[in-house]
């Protein structure tokens, strides 16, 4: 015992320093980001024995492995092909998007589909009624994916909704996110359990409740109804996105209805989660139908996560300020974005591009609101514009090129959806679409407050150190 005592401090020592240099081995040969590399490689060394566990316990993503894992059981369906397509295509190759196109083709490895229809839907007010009628219309199958799904007025009516689905014969499946569940006490799980509805929780924690803002979360607001009829956008489901009823803590926020061969994207997204959480393969007809062109958009679905997805939203949005000749609009709730775009965004605002980006004056996450305010005076600074709106709080999410392009979905502009969560956006080529999102982004411009260089420069030095010490941890926001 006397031996044990006299070597223990060396034993711990040295297992704490194979601990730390196992660990940090881990973090350079496997971390893309070199920032995030040295930034867990200072944890490791700074903080001994503690900063090695919490880098194995958030650091690590083990999900790149079982998700891949999990795909060799996907099918890729038919049903892409088309000279329609193709001929739409080559239109667009002929315009200043052409690039673009191109791009997307590279990083997404998927083709851009023809024959869609997009109807934008304003707050929970627009949203809620049409993914309501879609569901009780349903007659074989419908899929729910979604971040947030509280146990509240508006859940309780979708849950309603899709048990009488169940009760016509329509097969039904709802993925809810573990860290989402939590936002509501009791949970939605129960009620849908209970109402004979076939659900499962992503990426379920350990965690006490009160941790559930975690890496690795499904970001991700997909419905699909009869393979045919798909929703997406920033939408939760909860009764603060209900304007008109008047909720404690309102939420302004865009949906889009969406039919045509696009949707099919949609529901091969929500198929691989899916199997990946359950191992259930969705297959056939009642998933899967044929589909035909709705609309004249041109579009395509894109997954983006920290697997085999990694980075495609960044990557799409860094072409798009490089092919943007006239104006580029970015709405978001959260903006944070890396060194690398907001080089890109002043490059475009120094050729000549208007550039507006619009966030919300008060946000619903303050953290994240400091370390904004700590680096936006690097796009004021060379001729970017930022508009503040004023409340409620805007969870709106677009990007808007030339008037020609939109991206929407699910992505914020910060590193937890374009490096840490699963998201899933749609990339439309349609005139038509992009010049109702740029009026819509006008109108919310109009009632905003523009943000100079000298507001940020005129904060008292204590708020500006705050927001500095917050902006150090971007990263992990």
């Amino acid at each position: 015992m006397r031996f044990l005592a006299d070597i223990w401090p060396y034993l711990f020592a040295a297992s704490s320093l194979v601990l730390a240099i196992a660990t940090t081995v881990h973090a350079i040969l496997n971390k893309e980001d070199t920032a995030a590399a040295v930034a867990w490689a200072g944890v490791i060394w700074m903080v001994p024995v503690l900063g090695p566990l919490v880098y194995v316990v958030l650091g690590v993503n083990r999900i790149n492995r079982r998700a891949q894992s999990r795909r060799h059981a996907m099918r890729r369906f038919g049903g892409e092909t088309g000279a329609d397509s193709i001929a739409q295509k080559l239109d667009w190759a002929e315009t200043e998007l052409g690039p673009l196109i191109a791009l997307v083709d590279k990083i997404t490895r998927r083709r851009v589909l023809s024959g869609n229809a997009f109807q934008p839907l304003v707050n929970g007010d627009g949203a809620y009624p049409e993914m309501l009628a879609a569901i009780h219309s349903a007659e074989r199958s419908i899929t729910l994916t979604t971040y947030i799904f509280n146990n509240d007025s508006v859940g309780r009516q979708f849950v309603d909704a899709l048990a009488l689905a169940v009760r016509r014969g329509v097969l039904v499946r709802v993925l809810v996110d573990a860290a989402g569940t939590r936002y509501s006490f009791p949970s939605i799980m129960g009620p849908l359990r209970r109402a004979g509805i076939r659900c499962a929780r992503f990426m379920p924690t350990w965690l006490p409740w009160r941790m559930a803002y975690m890496n690795l979360r499904s970001h991700r607001k997909v419905l699909v109804v009869d393979g045919r009829i798909g929703f997406t956008g920033g939408i939760n489901i909860a009764e603060g996105n209900q304007l008109a009823a008047h909720p404690a803590r309102p939420v302004q926020d865009l949906h889009f209805r969406i039919e045509g061969p696009v949707v099919r994207h949609l529901q091969e997204v929500f198929v691989e989660d899916w199997t990946f959480t359950t191992g259930e393969i969705l297959e056939g007809e009642a998933w899967f139908p044929e589909l035909e062109a709705a609309g004249d958009s041109l579009a395509r679905g894109i997954p983006d996560g920290p697997d085999d997805t990694f980075d495609r939203i960044r990557q799409i949005a860094f072409g798009a300020i490089t092919c943007a000749r006239e104006s580029i609009i970015i709405v978001t709730p959260y903006f944070l974005p890396d060194s690398a775009l907001i080089n890109a965004l002043n490059t475009a605002a120094m050729r000549g591009v208007g550039v507006d980006i619009v966030l919300p004056s008060e946000n619903n996450l303050l953290f994240v609101q400091w370390a904004c305010m700590a680096q936006i005076e690097r796009v004021l600074r060379w001729g970017c514009r930022v508009w503040l709106t004023p409340p409620p709080f805007d969870h709106t999410k677009l990007m808007i090129v030339d008037r020609a392009w939109t991206l929407l979905g699910s992505s914020n502009w910060d590193p937890r959806s374009l490096s840490l969560n699963f998201e899933f956006d749609v990339e439309c080529y349609d005139e038509g679409l992009a010049g109702t999102m740029t009026e819509l982004a006008k109108i919310k411009i109009a009632a905003a407050r523009q943000l100079t260089r000298d507001d940020v420069r005129n904060r008292p030095l204590p708020i500006q150190l705050r927001d500095g010490v917050m902006r150090l941890f971007s990263p992990y926001l």
